[in-house]
């Protein structure tokens, strides 16, 4: 029989990795697709999107919107941020990627608030900790760029995308290997 403790951990495992996965294919998609306007828009709406949704799974296996306050407004973040980025899109390049710049400054705070709140309970979250914090610094970053001269590409939001993969990715091995650990103590 499992415990709570071991549930959570299994559910953070699959979500994480999921995670992971889905970066792993958006970029594959980026990648091949960069060349085409629609599929571009397609994936750069779809992004933040699936952080909605992530999120909101995420919140409701865990007690509810209301028992998770940082991913409820991340849920509403990334939401606002996909019909920006509908906007941004039939404006400019440049737009869009300051709209992924803040998005990725709020969203990252707002995981890093979500791992700080999940480590006094779950531990193992020293990696979405400094993702969310990576995800912030990456945000500036971006909102810099679309300053810039050269027009923006969706292939300057894979890198970001990329670090998300592998900070999630990171995070389901450790917490499997925890839980290695666990049972062989």
């Amino acid at each position: 029989m499992q415990t709570p403790s071991s549930l959570q951990s299994n559910w953070l495992r699959s979500y994480y990795f999921t995670r992971a996965a889905f970066s792993m294919v958006w970029i594959s998609a980026a990648i091949l697709f960069a060349g085409q306007s629609r599929a571009v828009a397609f994936l750069l709406v779809v992004y933040p999107l699936w952080d909605a949704l992530a999120n909101l799974i995420d919140a409701k296996v865990n007690g509810g919107l209301q028992a998770n306050p940082s991913q409820t407004l991340n849920v509403a973040v990334s939401t606002v941020t996909a019909l920006a980025v509908i906007i941004a899109v039939s404006n400019s390049t440049y737009a869009v990627l300051a709209v992924f710049g803040a998005w990725a400054i709020l969203s990252g705070l707002l995981q890093l608030y979500t791992g700080v709140r999940r480590w006094r309970t779950d531990g193992a979250q020293w990696v979405m900790i400094l993702s969310g914090a990576q995800s912030a610094l990456a945000g500036g970053f971006m909102i810099s760029q679309s300053f810039g001269i050269d027009a923006p590409t969706i292939l300057d939001i894979v890198p970001y995308a990329g670090f998300g993969a592998f900070y999630f990715l990171l995070s389901s091995i450790w917490l499997v290997v925890a839980a290695r650990r666990k049972a062989h103590a």
